[in-house]
């Protein structure tokens, strides 16, 4: 997974509005708030509430 820096500086979670940290081993970004993980596919974040995993 490669995501620029700057972009998990501007993106939040869509659901709670925290912010997301990187877990490159997964390919998701896991919401430090809600705890949701959005999947990652092919370098772009799917932000969509109904495709996140739930913790």
């Amino acid at each position: 997974m490669e995501l620029e820096d700057w972009v998990l500086d501007i993106i939040v979670c869509p659901k709670c509005r925290a912010s997301l940290r990187a877990e490159d081993a997964a390919s998701e970004l896991v919401c430090t708030g809600c705890g949701l993980a959005y999947p990652v596919r092919d370098n772009i974040p799917v932000l969509l509430v109904e495709e996140a995993r739930k913790p």
